[in-house]
């Protein structure tokens, strides 16, 4: 067998290879064996019928299709060894030339990784969010709390937006009543927004009693995306009390005995999220910062596939919700095109950080551990509810096991790019995410931060507070 290679673009090439017809004979002779096993002829029993008698019955061309498609996946294997190309996804193969006893040909047009030089990262200049807690944001907090402890008590108004009424609403669309946009005795918060699109701009205003129709434009259901004749009827108001800020209020919503006692553990917590926002902002950034200095050419069909992946699994998400893609697009205030754009963007954006820190591991030589993707499956499989034995099953039977490597490769790579950063916040205040990770987990190390703090970890802090 002989290949020669051929650059199109920085991102594709084709393979051209030549294979001498003695090469195809062990092809050839399974082809035989498989076609035989479906043979029926009398006389012979399956397996057992002879080579010249397949071509009788079927054809020897027919043979030959069965004999080269069993061989091109490992010629195409074999030549792309002998070329050392970095491949990415699934080939396109052309059969340019066989004929019965003579070489075959093809070619295989084939996107591969792209050469990428990497910038310098010593000292990669990464600015983040200032941690400290101003008193605006405490009274934010407080005031939050506050709503929570709120009571209501009917008044003898009209509806205001913060006030909570109870409604009846019933839409149609030509005459037909519409299941999903009904409802009786429904307690709503004027101003949320969160039923049918118009409702808040038609309660206020409104008294107990009083009813209004107004056109809306349904957002999810079979009917979403359609407009509808709506009609709503306020059958009570109620606006909500809040506490005094006092000492009283303090006892009744935190362990604390004074408010000042209760500001001063906000002023702590919110410190703590925005500290760990800080390592998040970190990694997140560093990253942002090291793509700007990158150029990586972009392999067209595997942007392509992952563009599509993501338009279909967003589809299925919409779908399972009910809601179509125009009636998304709709309430998001964009357009569907817009939604498309933005799609397309971050894909190429995830593919580029992916080259970006697969060279940074090749250059750097890292390596995965066996306690190190031991832990990357335990912490992934208490993420999914599932046993730690269970998951690792789960990723070896899918195959998943090599993209698993990969990404416990990437994090390390982040955690290398973090640590030669010189990080600073919008104060132009050094941030040492050794102190961060030491805070929050005393038993890591500082490379920990850029995988271990993520979304969930905000979430929980602010909980917290």
């Amino acid at each position: 067998m002989k290949s020669a290679l051929e650059t199109l673009s920085p991102t594709r090439v084709k393979l051209t290879v030549e294979v001498p017809f003695d090469e195809l004979k062990p092809s050839l002779e399974s082809a035989y064996k498989k076609i035989g096993q479906q043979v029926r002829l009398k006389g012979f029993r399956p397996g057992k019928v002879p080579p010249r008698m397949i071509d009788q019955y079927v054809g020897r061309s027919a043979v030959l299709e069965e004999a080269v498609n069993d061989a091109l996946p490992k010629l195409y294997g074999e030549a792309v060894r002998e070329n050392d190309v970095d491949i990415l996804g699934h080939p396109e193969i052309e059969v340019t030339q066989f004929s019965d006893g003579d070489q075959l040909v093809f070619t295989a047009e084939v996107d591969v990784r792209p050469e990428i030089e990497l910038p310098d990262f010593d000292g990669l200049p990464v600015t983040v969010d200032d941690a400290e807690v101003t008193d605006e944001r405490i009274d934010e907090q407080i005031e939050s709390m506050r709503e929570r402890f709120a009571t209501l008590k009917g008044v003898e108004r009209p509806a205001e937006r913060g006030d909570y009424v109870s409604l009846d609403l019933s839409a149609t669309i030509d005459g037909e009543a519409i299941e999903d946009a009904t409802a009786t005795n429904l307690s709503y918060e004027v101003g949320s927004d969160s039923l049918v699109a118009g409702l808040d701009d038609a309660i206020v205003g409104l008294s107990a009693g009083e009813s209004k129709e107004f056109e809306t434009q349904l957002r999810s259901g079979e009917r979403g995306g359609e407009t509808a004749q709506a009609s709503v009827t306020v059958k009570s108001v109620k606006a909500k009390e809040m506490p005094a800020l006092d000492d009283d209020f303090a006892q009744t919503a935190s362990e604390f005995d004074t408010i000042a006692e209760l500001r001063d553990d906000l002023r702590d917590r919110l410190g703590r999220v925005g500290r760990l926002q800080q390592g998040v902002q970190a990694r997140d950034r560093a990253l942002e910062v090291l793509l700007e200095r990158v150029t990586v050419p972009m392999p067209e069909h595997v942007l392509s596939d992952e563009v599509a992946y993501r338009k279909r699994t967003m589809e299925q998400q919409l779908q399972a919700a009910g809601i179509t893609k125009e009636a998304y697009a709709s309430m998001e205030g964009r357009s569907v095109d817009e939604i498309d754009t933005d799609i397309a963007e971050s894909a190429e954006q995830a593919i580029r950080a992916q080259f970006v820190l697969d060279a940074i591991a090749r250059k750097e030589e890292l390596q995965v551990g066996e306690a190190e993707l031991t832990d990357t499956i335990v912490r992934r499989a208490q993420q999914s509810g599932m046993r730690a034995d269970q998951y690792a099953q789960q990723v070896v039977q899918s195959g998943q096991l090599g993209a698993l490597m990969s990404e416990v490769l990437r994090g390390k790579a982040l955690a290398l790019v973090l640590e030669r950063a010189t990080i600073t916040d919008a104060s132009g205040r050094p941030v040492s995410l050794d102190d961060l990770t030491r805070e929050f987990d005393p038993e890591a190390d500082g490379s920990e931060m850029s995988e271990s703090a993520d979304a969930d970890d905000i979430a929980d802090a602010d909980d917290e507070s």
